[in-house]
């Protein structure tokens, strides 16, 4: 038993879920069929509680949690002003999403493939620090955060540093530039990491795939991700940011509805279908879901996409992770034919993205009967 439920009887915890706005998910024929937990499997009263531990601020600034099991919608709780039709900036969360594009144009034939060299696609670009490192950088290194660029994100002295992106006038340009990797001897050089690779992570890797799509498919960010991805999924509503230079900004910042989120963790459990149509292929779906590289947090990482390791009883599960900051996660349990969505707005806060994994962990998980 939780130390929630411990502390709470369940009139209580009825009570302090009235205080979200939850209404019953509601069956829209573009959208989701609306599913009993309890016919599920699911123990109605742990997505009680789930609901009862965000009002109680478990954690904080939550605005929407949904739970999808095979397919039908069985939770849907919306807290702090928001609703259905809200459209959350999930920062860089929108990583994944770009992936999805990268997937999107080699299936089109627009990309040649993963180990396409990075600079092919800017002959117009005479990029500073030129040499063979920089000549042999490749999509898949930018995939899995691994280019040998010196840019990192969490370090502030890094060259790479998204901070020093923003400021420039020049994204592109700015990320091209960037002076070659170097290794203190704590860090582990590629040849001496797991899977070969050294992972740093890196906005500006993510910004110059999504730069990288556009030159590819000769057409605006936002607009290839309309056609080869939203009508698909019969997302009606997005919004995508730009660079500097009016470059679709790949790397975050992209504005979705949570049931919107839902269908793209779901297009990523079922193979790249959606309702019977294959959308993206199954192959670039598996590529994506392949650990690549080991990262610094406790998680391994694919394309663009974060897998961590929770308990299941006495057994280990993996969820695939879209993720970006203020605790946002779509959360993609194949184990279970699950898929989460938790959208948060606690941007830049110690401990964030630890509070959304127990959500999924200690209420989610727990709530099979």
């Amino acid at each position: 038993m939780s130390i929630l439920l411990r502390l709470f009887p369940l009139t209580v915890l009825l009570l302090a879920a009235s205080a979200a706005c939850a209404a019953p998910p509601m069956a829209v024929a573009e959208d989701w069929p609306a599913g009993d937990p309890a016919g599920h499997g699911f123990d109605p009263a742990r997505l009680v509680a789930l609901d009862a531990a965000i009002n109680s601020g478990q954690a904080p600034d939550t605005t929407s949690v949904l739970v999808i099991h095979q397919g039908a919608l069985i939770h849907e709780a919306y807290f702090n002003g928001a609703d259905r039709e809200t459209l959350h900036n999930t920062r860089s969360l929108t990583k994944s999403v770009t992936a999805l594009l990268v997937g999107a144009a080699i299936d089109r034939g627009f990309i040649d493939g993963v180990s396409a060299p990075v600079l092919g696609y800017f002959p117009d670009r005479t990029p500073a620090h030129p040499g063979p490192f920089k000549d042999a950088i490749t999509l898949e290194d930018l995939l899995t955060m691994s280019a040998a660029w010196e840019c990192d994100d969490n370090n502030s002295f890094s060259a790479g540093n998204e901070e020093r992106m923003y400021v420039s006038a020049d994204w592109t340009g700015f990320t091209l530039d960037l002076p070659e990797r170097g290794y203190a001897p704590w860090n582990l050089r590629p040849a001496d990491s797991p899977h070969g690779r050294a992972f740093a992570y890196c906005t500006a890797n993510s910004f110059l795939l999504g730069a990288i799509v556009e030159r590819a498919a000769h057409m605006p960010l936002a607009q290839f991700a309309a056609d080869a991805l939203e009508r698909p999924l019969g997302i009606r509503t997005s919004v995508w940011q730009r660079a500097s230079e009016g470059v679709g900004m790949g790397g975050g910042g992209t504005q979705y509805r949570s049931r919107d989120l839902a269908k793209l963790g779901q297009l990523m459990l079922d193979g790249g279908r959606w309702k019977g149509r294959q959308v993206i292929s199954a192959d670039w779906i598996e590529a994506m879901t392949q650990v690549r590289a080991q990262t610094p947090f406790d998680a391994e990482y694919g394309y663009q996409m974060w897998r961590f390791t929770f308990k299941d009883g006495a057994r280990l599960l993996h969820a695939w992770t879209m993720s970006g900051n203020g605790g946002n996660a779509v959360f993609v349990v194949p184990e279970k034919a699950l898929v989460m969505v938790v959208t948060r707005t606690r941007y830049n806060q110690r401990g964030m993205h630890e509070q959304t994994r127990a959500l999924l962990q200690d209420f989610v998980l727990t709530a099979p009967q």
